[in-house]
Parts: structure tokens; sequence; C-alpha cells
């Protein structure tokens, strides 16, 4: 690897560890990048992980250091995830991708709609709903929401903060800091599958993993000193882009 290829990985890891943090879909920018680079798309997806595995590491200790968590609610969600990740994992390689890619800009869209266009926004305000019947629809939800994410992972992060807010009314910031952990935890079981099936390339994946650890720890700082309104503002944007782009690319 070439002096010039690492400096342009690791940027690319820095950027995509902060749209990950503050908002989702940096797996849209390496994925490709890493394809471009040659190497093939189940190689590229499993170098992804080990990225986004120290990404969200450096995440998770950050927000529990600025006091941004939700235990145990937070790792019932991750056990979970990891459950549907073990199995998204084994199927990535038997499914279309393309039409996985039209499905998941329409998810997008749907993301925005309801997430920043939504006139019942102030009911967020109320309160968290923590009750039983909100954390076990939240448990079997993210069972499936970590189906997808053994599967690609790239665009994840918009399912999660969709689910997150819609079920049980968490704030931007505090869904952002569950999101990582539950990243980090379903993580876990998928990179030991992809380990399993020898689709790692681990000279790209640690250099790619510093860029991400880095770009995912100024995330964190960033989500935590702006708040909701700067986050909402990235969102819209990454969600409408990267859902164009999933469209006609």
């Amino acid at each position: 690897m070439e002096l010039l290829e690492a400096i342009f990985i690791i940027g690319a890891g820095i950027f995509a560890g902060f749209l990950n943090v503050v908002a989702g879909g940096g797996s849209l920018i390496t994925l490709p990048l890493l394809i471009f680079l040659g190497l093939p798309p189940t190689i590229a997806n499993g170098t992804n992980r080990i990225a986004i595995l120290a990404q969200n590491s450096f995440s998770v200790a950050k927000f529990n250091q600025k006091g941004v968590s939700s235990y145990p609610y937070s790792i019932y969600l991750g056990i979970s995830a990891l459950i549907g990740s073990t199995l998204g994992a084994f199927l990535v390689v038997d499914f279309d991708e393309a039409l996985f890619k039209r499905i998941l800009s329409i998810v997008m869209v749907c993301v925005a709609v309801l997430i920043l266009f939504n006139t019942k926004a102030a009911e967020l305000a109320k309160g968290e709903k923590l009750e039983f019947k909100n954390q076990l629809w939240g448990v079997i939800s993210f069972f499936f929401i970590g189906i997808y994410g053994g599967f690609l992972h790239a665009g994840i992060g918009f399912i999660i903060i969709l689910a997150l807010t819609k079920i049980n009314g968490f704030s931007l910031v505090k869904t952002n800091s569950i999101k990582v952990t539950i990243a980090l935890i379903y993580t876990i079981a998928a990179v030991g599958v992809f380990i399993y099936k020898d689709a790692i390339n681990w000279k790209y994946a640690l250099v790619l993993a510093a860029g991400n650890s880095l770009g995912g720890y100024l995330g964190t700082v960033f989500s935590v000193s702006r708040g909701d309104k700067w986050i909402k503002g990235i969102l819209l944007v990454t969600i409408l882009a990267l859902a164009v782009k999933l469209w006609f690319f």
C-alpha cells in the first residue's frame, strides 16, 4: 500500500466515522472505496466491519465519559441485534445487492420524512417511553435490524434512529449513544463470521479502522455538544444525498 493511498483511506475513514455517529451512512462511502481499490464486494464488506468495530469502541467510550447512555436497555437491544447479525452475515453472499440498495434508498427517504418532518415531534419531549411493552417491541425490532446489520450495515444508522425515536421516544443525542452501543455489540458477531469465511483484508482494515476511530471520536464530541438541532440538519442532507446515490448509481 502506497503512502498516498493510505492517507486517502484514512481521510475517507475519518469522514465516514464522523457521519456514522452523528447520522449514518458512512459505510456507503467506505464500501465503494474499498471495491474501487480492488477488493471483491464480500471482502470489502468484511474489511469494512473492522473499521466499524474500532469506530464504535471509541464512540461508546466517549459517550459514557459524557454521561450519555441508557443501560441496561441498550445491552438488551445489542444482544438481540447480535443474534440477528449472525444470521445476516451468513446470508450476505446470496442476496441481490442492487435490489437491496433500491429498497434501502426508499427506507432512507421514509426515515427523513418520519423523523425530520414529524408533526408529533413534541411527543418526544414528553419523556422516554421505557415501559415493558416498549422495551419488548424494541428487542423484537432489533433482531430484524441486526439481520440487516450483519448483512450489509450500510445505512443502518437511519433505521436505528427511526426505531429508537418512534418506539422509545429518545432524543437524537441519546439515540446516537445507544446506536453505537448496539452497533458495537452486533458487529462483533458479524466480524466473527467474516473471519471464519476469511473475508477480511487486514492491511486495508487496520488503516481504515484508524480513520474511522478518529472520525467516530470527533462525531461523538460534536453530537453531544451541538445537540438535536445540528444532528437533524446533517441527518436530512445525508439521507437525501445517499438515497439518490443508492437509487441512481
